[in-house]
């Protein structure tokens, strides 16, 4: 499961998450470690997009979390990949990329972690490494914890 802020334009007018161009370079990422789209959840944080295209406010994001919550209920994910800084404080009450990635988290009991949003390695290209290598690690820990096969 991938989880993002919110929609931007191009999500709020089609109604799918990350159909952007965070979208393409998140299918691009997934697609070079032999993920597809359709392989994994992905949703946001907030269900819809902020005025401005704005960060959402912590006051939304915690009107959102019940909804967020549910998903992951219902999705039943092997992991979860918090993507940017409203993902990590909609489940895990921290924002700092930074200082969050690389550690294991439990969120209703599914392994989660924290990544950069795509939008931000749009953004700083630099930080596309990095969000590599947080792509293989929960990669990784999906399939030590896939007891479906």
């Amino acid at each position: 499961m991938l989880v993002g802020e919110a929609p931007g334009r191009d999500e709020d007018q089609q109604g799918r998450p990350f159909v952007g161009r965070a979208g393409k370079l998140l299918e691009s990422c997934l697609s070079s470690i032999g993920l597809s789209r359709e392989s994994v959840y992905i949703t946001n944080v907030i269900k819809c997009r902020p005025p401005g295209n704005r960060r959402p406010k912590s006051k939304e994001i915690t009107a959102c979390r019940p909804y967020l919550l549910e998903e992951i209920k219902l999705a039943r994910p092997l992991a979860i990949l918090l993507m940017g800084s409203s993902a990590a404080y909609a489940l895990l009450g921290k924002r700092s990329v930074v200082s969050l990635r690389k550690k294991e988290f439990a969120v209703q009991g599914v392994p989660a972690m924290v990544t950069f949003h795509p939008a931000a390695i749009l953004r700083n290209p630099a930080l596309r490494s990095s969000f590599m290598e947080d792509l293989l690690a929960i990669s990784k820990l999906m399939s030590t914890k896939d007891t479906r096969n």
